[in-house]
């Protein structure tokens, strides 16, 4: 198993550490389905905001119910390792829920970064609680035009 694939425990641990060494733990989440130059600079985009990057990856069973039937078109495990892979990225974590509350519970981000398609009014309220009591800033990162993974799989058209 790659070492920046961790569960939600060793990300707790993992981010009080690095906490205690006054590291800025930035946190975001996402399917990731098909990984693409939007996710790519959106990532980028977001480690620059701390010193530290985790990502939160849903787990198939939640990009079902976010996403539909079909999907996801690649597995939770791949999906992870091609994240685990970009420079930007220090960890990931798989959460099976549909909110990434559990998640954010466990990375006690000092920073919460989000897309272009958000804002801080539209997060989940669940979420946002975690957040609040966290003391967790929130930065929304511009949507790239053009770069989406429906749009991708609408292009490649049915199997």
């Amino acid at each position: 198993m790659n070492s920046k694939i961790l569960t939600l425990d060793q990300l707790a641990a993992e981010s009080g550490r690095l906490r205690s060494q006054s590291q800025r733990v930035v946190a975001t989440n996402g399917c990731f389905e098909i990984l693409h130059v939007g996710h790519v600079r959106y990532l980028a985009a977001a480690q620059k905001l701390g010193d530290v990057l985790v990502v939160g990856l849903n787990g198939d069973d939640s990009v079902r119910q976010l996403k539909g039937e079909g999907r996801p078109v690649n597995r939770e495990r791949d999906r992870a390792e091609v994240l685990a892979a970009l420079e930007s990225v220090d960890y990931v974590t798989i959460f099976p829920e549909k909110r990434a509350t559990n998640f954010l519970r466990a990375a006690a981000p000092a920073v919460y970064a989000k897309g272009g398609d958000y804002t801080a009014d539209t997060l989940d309220p669940e979420e946002r609680a975690v957040l609040d009591e966290f003391g967790t800033r929130i930065e929304i990162i511009p949507f790239e035009k053009g770069y989406s993974t429906s749009e991708l799989l609408t292009r490649i058209g049915p199997k």
